[in-house]
């Protein structure tokens, strides 16, 4: 099979083995509070310090997890496509900073980042990796209680999505990694691959509710898998 362009989305599967927990752990929490208390736009009006100390403990644990070989992999297959006179998009529903640490270039991030914050009022979005307050100001408007994390929660929409669809419907592959096939519009990126003609393949750690959409689906621990299909791709 002739490549030349490739979109690779990734989800929470490929971070899970380096220890960061997912929506989708049993009983659907994290650190008990439930998704729509923490993740959507109702629940920070409602409560924004208990938000805001959510993120910033988020934010806080990516100190204590590393890249796995998932991501050095797909940070090689980028390196190795563009060499080439290749093109490679990874795109990621993860808000972490693993992609980037493990090697990989210019991570288009749909859900936004755990170290980048924006203020409501003026819409600075600046990087951070420091804890963030209701009462903190934004240092570009100076308004109080308006900065909060740059993370599209659950309601909003997700950055970047003309970009990403104008390379799905370019790519000869589209590849599928650690993602449930339950959330969209990501979840319709297989489809629209599919009909402009390109290959499409899953890479998961079982089937997803998307995987009848897929050419191939490989199941698997991503630290496996990815590794293994990336030499396969580099030759």
């Amino acid at each position: 099979m002739n490549v030349n362009k490739i979109v690779i989305l990734t989800g929470a599967g490929i971070s899970a083995e380096s220890g960061i927990k997912t929506f989708r752990d049993t009983g659907g929490l994290w650190e008990d509070h439930p998704v729509e208390q923490v993740a959507t736009p109702e629940g920070y009006a409602a409560d924004p310090a208990l938000v805001q100390r959510f993120y910033n403990l988020r934010r806080a644990a990516l100190k204590d997890v590393e890249p796995n070989p998932a991501h050095v992999a797909l940070a090689t297959l980028q390196r190795e496509m563009q060499a080439r006179g290749g093109e490679i998009m990874i795109v990621t529903q993860n808000v972490d900073d693993l992609h980037e640490r493990g090697g990989a270039k210019n991570v288009v991030h749909m859900h936004g980042e755990l170290k980048r914050v924006f203020c409501a009022a003026c819409d600075h979005h600046m990087d951070c990796d420091y804890d963030i307050f209701v009462e903190t100001t934004c240092p570009a408007c100076k308004t109080t209680s308006t900065v909060r994390p740059d993370i599209v929660w659950f309601g909003e929409i997700p950055y970047h999505m003309d970009a990403i669809e104008r390379a799905i419907k370019k790519c000869d592959l589209f590849v599928s990694i650690g993602t449930s096939g339950a959330v969209y519009p990501a979840a319709g990126f297989v489809q629209i691959a599919k009909h402009y003609g390109a290959d499409t393949l899953e890479l998961n750690l079982e089937v997803s509710q998307g995987s009848y959409h897929f050419d191939e689906t490989r199941l698997g621990k991503a630290g496996s898998i990815v590794p293994d299909w990336v030499k396969e791709m580099v030759g």
